[in-house]
């Protein structure tokens, strides 16, 4: 996809909305309209939170805020990640730690923030030729389903969803790059691969929220539950906001990535991804406002071990 980039922001008023970004009380109801205005924010993010709808209607107060257009390109975590890495995005909101540790490490994002979460689901077709309906272990799970060689499709795309998987089936020792006939990756969206797990009664780990807004249209059923309703931890799903570093990208707009950032983890955006619902079900849970934030949220893990280890 070719992306048109913008100039990069010198005005007053897209520098004292960066000032402001950090100051989450700055961003009510009352506020009066940005200073920001004519300009195009680009947000790489994943297609879960695209597929939801979600960021409708998170964008559009922000854009009739400021005055500006956010243009959205939804893209699994890895792309999402390599288009900012490129230049060509503002801002990116991802749901793969690891691959946002890396793009922060690498010096291509800064200031990153929690922005979110819900929880990875193990879903099959209702006659579960595995039997791995209310196994208590995702890794439990997907023994089974190599053991049986019952049909998993996987996203195949570098995405979160996929790093997860990878990380679990690594976890329960199975080496599914020799998985044969049974093991296949689509290498799309995690809406193009339920239709084809829903299509060939297969497998596939998904997350929660583009499940419950897809779960109308589709024959599947939730068999490994995540923690969200009492299931492993291994299946959380955080999401992240990180900006991208205008050291490395000069055309980036940065004032406005930032002003975006605020705004997102401020109490009017974290209301709305609260409240925002499919059929009733809640799909995300805001994690922005703490009054004990953890502050680990703003570097890679571990960043402190590596310190100590170099100082050593």
């Amino acid at each position: 996809m070719s992306i048109q980039r913008r100039t990069f922001l010198a005005t007053l008023g897209g520098s004292v909305a960066a000032s402001t970004a950090g100051c989450l009380g700055s961003f009510t109801d009352d506020t009066a309209e940005g200073a920001i205005t004519g300009e195009e924010l680009t947000l790489t993010t994943t297609t879960s939170t695209y597929d939801t709808g979600l960021l409708d209607e998170v964008n559009a107060p922000f854009q009739d805020r400021f005055g500006v257009t956010v243009d959205t390109v939804s893209q699994g975590t890895g792309a999402a990640l390599q288009t900012a890495r490129n230049g060509d995005s503002d801002v990116v909101m991802v749901h793969a730690r690891s691959l946002e540790d890396e793009f922060i490490s690498e010096g291509y994002g800064v200031n990153r923030r929690d922005l979110m979460f819900n929880d990875f689901v193990i879903v099959g077709s209702a006659d579960d030729p595995a039997g791995i309906a209310g196994m208590e272990a995702a890794t439990d799970a997907l023994e089974t389903i190599a053991e049986t060689e019952s049909m998993f499709i996987s996203r195949g795309d570098n995405s979160g969803t996929h790093t997860k998987e990878l990380g679990l089936w690594d976890a329960a020792g199975v080496e599914i790059s020799s998985g044969g006939e049974w093991y296949l990756e689509a290498g799309q969206g995690m809406g193009e691969v339920l239709t084809q797990a829903d299509q060939q009664g297969a497998y596939t780990l998904a997350d929660r929220g583009t499940y419950l807004s897809m779960r109308s249209d589709i024959g599947l059923e939730i068999l490994v539950e995540g923690p969200v309703e009492g299931g492993p931890e291994a299946l959380m799903n955080p999401y992240g906001i990180v900006a991208v570093n205008p050291a490395v990208h000069e055309n980036v707009s940065y004032d406005l990535a930032m002003a975006y950032i605020g705004f997102i983890t401020g109490p009017v955006a974290q209301e709305i991804i609260e409240e925002h619902t499919v059929n009733g079900e809640q799909l995300f849970f805001p994690e922005s406002l703490s009054e004990n934030p953890n502050f680990d949220q703003y570097v890679p893990e571990g960043w402190r071990n590596e310190e100590n280890d170099a100082d050593e």
